[in-house]
C-alpha cells in the first residue's frame, strides 16, 4: 500500500470517493515519479534536510539578546581608517580592508553608529533554510542596516564603501565578542575581502548563550539602505569606479563585478520580500526549493568538500532561478542578435515538476550566449546592453540590480549545465539496479576521478611556488576587479583553458574547498590551498591532433594574433593536403594511449604559456594508469612483430578468407565464421602478441606465452549428420583432419593441427583444429553443430523425445555428464558469439569502454579473482553499466557516459562496493533479449567468500582514488596482500610463460639463462601451467581449501581452508578429505572422531606441483 492510500484509508470511508488532490498524487506517483517509492523517498527527504524546530527557541532569544546590544553599541567619531584600524588592532581585532588599500593621507574618514535598522533575511529568514554538506552548519544571515550618515555620494570610488563597511563590521566583532560567550570568526566568500561577514558559533560550555541544539551559525552582514547616498546610476556595469594613479592602465577601465558586489549590499530586504511572497503564492516553491539545493550540495555548488568556482556563496541565485521560471523574463536581445521571451511556468506545479523545470532550463541554458532578465515590476533600471557587454554570463535578478553571475566563470556554468542533463538522463531513464533517487539527491559528486574523465591536481609545491608567484602577476586591473590575486588568477585560467579546449570538452570545472574561517584578529582570507581541474571530454572532438587557426591571408587580423598569443611557439604555419595554408597547432602521438592524454597536455602547456606554472606539478592519473596495462619495455623491444587488437583482426580476416576457399574441398559449406575471443573484441587485458615459428627460439620460457584465439565455424545443414553424440565428434574430427590438410595445401606457411582434449565426457567435443599462422598467430576452430542441442536435450529428459521411448537408457552418471555437455554447448556456441558482437559493438560505440573493461580485468586479476572465481564475460557485461545506463541504450554524447577509462575504472569500482551480487543484473546488452540466460556467465561464481573479497577490494580501492586524488601510487591499487591466505604457494617464475605479465615481474626471471634448454622451434600455443595446475588443485582439493591467483603471469597462489572443516568430527570413508586421528591429549575427550591433516595435505600439494613449486608459506 502507498502512503497516499494509507492516508486515504484513514482518513476517509472504505466507500469514501478520492478528492481530486488524492487523485493527483496518485496519478503523479504513477506517472511523474515513475515509482510510488521515488515520491515516498522524496517526502522522506524533505524534513531531514530541514531545521529542526528543537533548537529555534534558544537561538531566536540569542538573536534577540545580539540586537539589543547591537543598536546598543556606543558612537565611534570619525577618524582616518588606518588610525582606526590601529585602535582596534590594539583590541585584538583586525579590519578586512579590500584592494585597494586606503592610505593615510585619505580626506575621508570612517567611523560608526549604531545600526538603524537589524532583520533576519536569506532562507532562514523565510523558513526555507536547507542542510549543507559535510555536517556543515545552518547559515542564519543577519543583515545590518548601517546608517546614511556614515556614507557619502562617491563612496563607491576606490573601495570607500568596503572600507567603511569593514570598519562597521569589525567594530561589530570587537563589541559581541566581548559582550557574548560566543565564538565570533571573519568569513570571505571566494576569498574575496569585499563579500566578507561576521560568523558567530555557539561556544563549547557555554552556559549563557547555548544555540548548538539549533545546529546554526549566524552571519552578521552590514547592508545598505536603499535611500543610502550612493548613486545607484554610478553602478552599473560599464562605469569605472577605481582609479589607480600608479596604474600602467592608459585609461579607467569599467569595474562591473566591482560594482556588483557593492549592489550586493542593498538587495538583502527586497529579496526577502520577493522570496516571501512566491513561497505564500505557489505552494510547491518550498519543497522544489529544497530538492534544488540538496541536489546542488551534493554537486558542489555549495559549501561542501570542494566547491566548484565562482558558486560559493550564492545561495540567492538558486532563489533566483526558480523566481524566473515562475515569474518569466524580461524581453531583451542576445549576443546572436535575436530576441527570445520565455513564458512563466503555471503556478499549478508540483514541486517534482518544479525542479525537473529547473534542471531543464540549466541544461538547455547557454548563459555565454543568452543573457537572463528576471520579469520585473517597473522594467530595468539599467540598460541591458551594459550587462551583456560586460560581463561574460548575464542573469539579472528581478529588481535588475544584480547580476547573480558577474563572478563564475563559463566553465562552472557550463558543467552546471552537463550535471542538469546528466541528472536528468538518470531520471528519465534509471537502470534496472541502480537507484535513481540516491543519484539524485543522496550521492555525494565529490569523488572527482568518477565525475571526470581527467582530474589536473597542482601539488603542493605548485602552491608554494608557482601559483603565489602567478598570483602576484596578476594585473591590477584584474586585482581590483576580483579582490584578490587567487580569484583573479583562478578566473584567468578558466577563461584561457576554454579558448584552448573549444569544443574538445563538454565542461570544465575548477574546484576548491570552501573558504575557511578565520580569527577576527586576521584582515586576510587564507589562500587557496587546493585546485583540481576537471575535465568533461566530449568524444567526437576531444582527442584529434590538429586545431586550426585563421588562414594565411588573415595573417594581420586580431585573430591570428589572438590565435598566436593563446599558443605561443606552437602555433606554425602549416599546408595541408586539401591545399590549405593555416595557422595550426599539432599534437604528435605515437600510441593510442598518447592521443587520449591530448587535453591534458593542452592544459598543461597553457598553464606554462601563460602562467610559468610548471607542467611538473600539473599531475593526473592518466600515464599510471597506462603503464599497468602496457608490457616491460624489454618485453616489446624482444617482440619485434606487429601485434595488437587490428593486426590480431587482420590475422583473423585472413584466417577466414583461407577457410572460406576450401568450399570446393568440403562436404559442406562453411556458412559463417564467428569470433568469440576477447583478443578481437579490444577487452583483453594486454593487446595481443604473436610468435613467429622463425623468433620463437629467441624467447626464454617466461616470455614463451602464445594466447589462442577461439572462432566457431558453422556449416550448412544437412540431414546426412548422424543422429548421435559420439557420432556427431568422430564426423567433426573428420572436417577437422580434411580442413587441416586442405589449408596446408593451399597456404604452405600455415601449420594445422587437430588437438584432442583430454575430457572423459562421452558427450562433449573435445576436438579443436589449431591454424598458427606464418605471422606467429594461433588460433583455435570449433564446429558448431545446432542438433547437438536437441540430442542432450533428450538424453537429460528422455520425455522430449517425439517418438516412442528409446531402448537406449541413460544412467544418472550419464546424465549428469550430458547436463556438464549442455553447458559447455550453450556457453560455447549460442551465448559466446552473441556476448562476443554485443561486446565489440560496444566497444565501437564507446571509445573509452575498452580501456575500462582491461583497467578492471587487471585490478581483479591482480587482486587474484579472475578466472578463478569472476568470468572475464561476467566483467565485460559490469564494466558495460556506465555505458549502457537504464533501460534504454544511452549514447556516446550522453552525459552519463565516461570518455575516459580511468572515469570508467572509478565507477566500475563504486558500483563494485554497493552492487549486491545476489541481486539480478539487467542490462539492453543484446539485440534480442529473448533469449538471455543471465546465469551463463556466472554459474561458477562467485560464491559468498569471493564477493566479500570483492567489496573489500572495491572500497579500499575506491576509497584511495577518492582521498589521494593524483597523488597516489597507482601501483598500489593493484598490489595484493596476503596476510588473510592460511596457505601461500610460490612458484618458479622461469617456468611460468605469462610471468613478464605480472605487475611487479623482475626482468631478471628472462634475462638470466634465458636461452637455456630451448629446443622447440614452434611455441606451445596457449600453454600455461598456472591455470592447469590450479584446476588439478582445485579438483583435488575442492572439499578442503579454496584457492586464488593471478592469470596474468602470477608465480603465487593463495589458499584458505574450508571453515567448516576446523572442529573434530567423526571418521567415515570417502569424507573428501585427507584426515587424522585426535592428538592422545584430546583423544580421551572425542574418542572416535578425527581431524583435517593439514600436513599431509600440504605435502600433497607439493608433489603435485613437481618442477613448478618452489616454496610452501603457511600461516600460523
Amino acid at each position: 500500500m502507498s502512503q497516499t492510500e494509507f492516508e486515504h484509508t484513514h482518513h476517509h470511508g472504505r466507500d469514501d470517493p478520492l478528492s481530486g488532490h488524492e487523485l493527483r498524487d496518485i496519478k503523479d506517483a504513477a506517472d511523474l515519479y515513475q515509482s510510488s517509492s521515488f515520491k515516498l523517498q522524496i517526502d522522506a527527504l524533505l524534513p531531514n534536510v530541514r531545521p529542526k524546530e528543537s533548537g529555534r527557541q534558544q537561538l531566536d532569544h540569542f538573536l534577540f539578546a545580539l540586537r539589543t546590544h547591537c543598536i546598543s553599541i556606543s558612537s565611534i567619531a570619525p577618524m582616518n581608517p588606518l588610525a582606526a584600524a590601529k585602535v582596534l588592532a590594539k583590541q585584538g581585532v583586525a579590519v578586512p580592508f579590500a584592494f585597494p588599500l586606503p592610505s593615510r593621507d585619505a580626506k575621508w574618514k570612517v567611523a560608526f553608529e549604531p545600526p538603524s535598522e537589524i532583520s533576519v533575511v536569506g532562507s532562514w529568514g523565510n523558513g526555507i533554510a536547507v542542510k549543507k554538506q559535510s555536517g556543515s552548519r545552518f547559515g542564519v544571515d543577519l543583515s545590518v542596516e548601517m546608517p546614511e550618515a556614515l556614507f557619502q555620494e562617491k563612496d563607491y570610488l576606490d573601495g570607500r564603501f568596503f572600507h567603511k563597511k569593514s570598519y562597521y563590521l569589525a567594530v561589530l566583532a570587537q563589541s559581541i565578542s566581548t559582550a557574548f560567550d560566543v565564538d565570533t570568526f571573519y568569513s570571505s566568500a571566494l576569498g574575496d575581502p569585499r563579500l566578507t561577514t561576521l560568523v558567530l558559533r555557539t561556544r563549547n560550555g557555554s552556559t549563557s548563550y547555548d544555540f548548538s541544539k539549533s545546529h546554526a551559525e549566524i552571519h552578521v552582514i552590514p547592508v545598505l539602505s536603499l535611500s543610502s547616498p550612493l548613486l545607484l546610476s554610478r553602478l552599473f556595469p560599464s562605469h569605472p569606479n577605481v582609479r589607480i594613479p600608479s596604474s600602467s592602465s592608459p585609461s579607467p577601465f569599467a569595474t562591473p563585478i566591482y560594482n556588483n558586489a557593492i549592489l550586493l549590499s542593498t538587495v538583502a530586504k527586497e529579496a526577502l520580500i520577493s522570496t516571501y511572497g512566491l513561497k505564500n503564492a505557489l505552494p510547491a516553491f518550498h519543497d522544489a526549493y529544497t530538492l534544488l539545493r540538496v541536489w546542488a550540495n551534493q554537486r558542489g555548488y555549495g559549501d561542501g568538500e570542494l566547491c566548484v568556482r565562482g558558486f560559493e556563496g550564492k545561495g540567492s541565485f538558486w532563489t533566483g532561478l526558480l523566481r524566473y521560471l515562475i515569474l518569466g523574463e524580461e524581453l531583451v536581445g542576445t549576443k546572436s542578435g535575436s530576441a527570445k521571451l520565455r513564458k512563466p511556468l503555471g503556478k499549478g506545479l508540483s514541486s517534482y515538476q518544479l525542479f525537473k523545470a529547473a534542471l531543464d532550463f540549466l541544461a538547455k541554458q547557454n548563459f555565454g550566449e543568452t543573457p537572463v532578465f528576471t520579469k520585473t515590476t517597473n522594467g530595468h533600471r539599467c540598460p541591458p546592453e551594459e550587462y551583456i557587454t560586460h560581463h561574460p554570463a548575464v542573469f539579472v535578478d528581478a529588481t535588475s540590480t544584480i547580476n547573480f553571475l558577474s563572478d563564475v566563470p563559463l566553465t562552472s556554468l557550463d558543467l552546471l549545465s552537463h550535471d542538469a542533463r546528466e541528472t536528468l538522463e538518470q531520471l528519465s531513464n534509471p537502470g534496472a539496479s541502480s537507484d535513481a533517487f540516491a543519484n539524485c539527491f543522496l550521492k555525494k559528486r565529490f569523488k572527482l576521478s568518477s565525475r571526470f574523465d581527467a582530474v589536473i591536481r597542482q601539488g603542493i609545491s605548485f602552491f608554494l611556488v608557482d601559483l603565489s608567484q602567478a598570483s602576484r602577476n596578476q594585473s591590477t586591473s584584474a586585482l581590483v576587479e576580483h579582490g584578490s590575486s587567487d580569484a583573479a588568477l583562478l578566473t584567468s585560467i578558466a577563461s584561457i583553458l576554454r579558448r584552448g579546449l573549444g569544443n574538445r570538452t563538454q565542461a570544465i570545472a575548477i574546484l576548491q574547498p570552501v573558504t575557511p574561517c578565520r580569527p577576527i584578529s586576521s584582515a586576510e582570507s587564507p589562500s587557496t590551498s587546493t585546485v583540481h581541474i576537471g575535465l568533461i571530454y566530449d568524444p567526437a572532438h576531444a582527442f584529434r591532433l590538429v586545431d586550426h587557426g585563421p588562414s594565411v591571408e588573415d595573417q594581420d587580423s586580431n585573430v591570428a594574433k589572438e590565435f598566436r598569443d593563446l599558443w605561443g611557439s606552437r602555433a606554425e604555419l602549416r599546408r595541408f593536403k586539401d591545399g590549405r595554408i593555416t595557422e595550426s597547432v599539432v599534437w604528435d602521438v605515437t600510441t593510442s594511449d598518447e592521443r587520449a592524454h591530448i587535453p591534458v597536455s593542452i592544459v598543461r602547456h597553457l598553464l606554462q604559456l601563460h602562467f610559468g606554472i610548471s607542467a611538473k606539478y600539473a599531475k593526473t592519473l592518466q600515464t599510471p594508469f597506462d603503464s599497468v596495462l602496457r608490457l616491460p619495455d624489454d618485453v616489446r623491444r624482444l617482440h619485434r612483430a606487429t601485434g595488437g587488437y587490428k593486426a590480431a583482426l587482420a590475422a583473423f580476416d585472413g584466417v577466414v578468407r583461407d577457410l572460406k576457399a576450401l568450399d570446393e574441398q568440403l562436404p559442406l559449406a562453411l556458412l559463417n565464421v564467428s569470433p568469440i575471443s576477447e583478443y578481437l573484441r579490444y577487452t583483453s587485458t594486454f593487446a595481443p602478441l604473436p610468435i613467429p615459428a622463425s623468433a620463437s627460439t629467441e624467447f626464454p620460457e617466461s616470455l614463451r606465452f602464445l594466447p589462442t584465439i577461439p572462432i566457431i565455424l558453422e556449416f550448412e545443414k544437412s540431414s546426412k549428420w548422424p543422429d548421435d553424440l559420439k557420432a556427431i565428434q568422430k564426423i567433426k574430427l573428420a572436417f577437422f583432419e580434411i580442413i587441416a590438410q586442405s589449408l596446408m595445401t593451399s597456404n604452405p606457411g600455415l601449420k594445422v593441427s587437430v588437438a584432442i582434449g583430454n575430457s572423459s565426457n562421452p558427450f562433449q567435443g573435445c576436438a579443436a583444429l589449431e591454424i598458427f599462422t606464418t605471422e606467429g598467430w594461433s588460433f583455435s576452430a570449433f564446429i558448431w553443430h545446432d542438433r547437438e542441442a536437441t540430442l542432450l536435450d533428450r538424453i537429460i529428459d528422455p520425455s522430449k523425445m517425439f517418438i516412442g521411448p528409446s531402448d537406449q537408457k541413460y544412467n544418472a552418471w550419464e546424465q549428469r555428464e550430458a547436463k556438464v555437455a549442455q553447458e559447455l554447448y550453450t556457453r560455447r556456441f549460442i551465448h559466446a558469439p552473441r556476448h562476443h558482437r554485443a561486446i565489440a559493438n560496444l566497444c565501437h560505440k564507446h571509445s573509452a569502454y575498452s580501456g575500462t573493461v582491461r583497467l578492471v580485468k587487471r585490478w581483479l586479476a591482480a587482486h587474484w579473482l579472475l578466472q578463478t572465481h569472476v568470468s572475464e564475460e561476467a566483467i565485460e557485461i559490469i564494466c558495460a553499466l556506465p555505458f549502457i545506463g537504464g533501460k534504454q541504450k544511452s549514447t556516446e554524447s550522453a552525459a552519463i557516459v565516461p570518455h575516459s577509462k580511468e572515469r570508467g575504472f572509478s565507477l566500475v569500482l563504486e558500483f563494485l562496493t554497493d552492487w549486491k551480487w545476489e541481486e539480478p543484473l539487467c542490462l539492453p546488452l543484446y539485440e534480442d533479449d529473448s533469449a538471455t540466460a543471465p546465469e551463463v556467465w556466472t554459474s561458477n561464481g562467485p560464491d559468498a567468500v569471493a564477493v566479500h573479497r570483492l567489496r573489500k577490494f572495491a572500497r579500499t580501492a575506491s576509497k584511495a582514488l577518492h582521498n589521494s586524488a593524483t597523488e597516489l601510487d597507482i601501483k598500489s591499487l593493484f598490489i595484493h596482500p596476503t596476510d588473510d591466505y592460511d596457505i601461500v604457494i610460490q612458484l618458479n617464475p622461469a617456468v611460468l610463460p605469462r610471468y613478464y605479465q605480472n605487475v611487479n615481474a623482475e626482468s631478471s626471471v628472462w634475462t638470466r639463462d634465458s636461452h637455456l634448454g630451448i629446443t622447440e622451434s614452434t611455441p606451445r600455443p596457449g600453454f600455461d601451467p598456472l591455470p592447469l595446475f590450479l584446476a588439478d588443485l582445485q579438483s583435488t582439493f575442492t572439499d578442503t581449501l579454496k584457492f586464488f591467483a593471478d592469470p596474468f603471469g602470477g608465480d603465487r597462489i593463495g589458499a584458505i581452508w574450508l571453515s567448516s572443516l576446523g572442529t573434530p568430527r567423526s571418521f567415515r570413508a570417502l569424507a573428501g578429505f585427507s584426515s587424522k586421528p585426535l592428538s592422545k591429549e584430546d583423544e580421551a575427550k572425542d574418542k572416535g572422531r578425527v581431524i583435517l591433516n593439514r600436513q599431509a595435505i600440504l605435502d600433497d600439494i607439493g608433489r603435485l606441483g613437481t618442477g613448478l613449486v618452489q616454496k610452501i608459506t603457511v600461516r600460523e
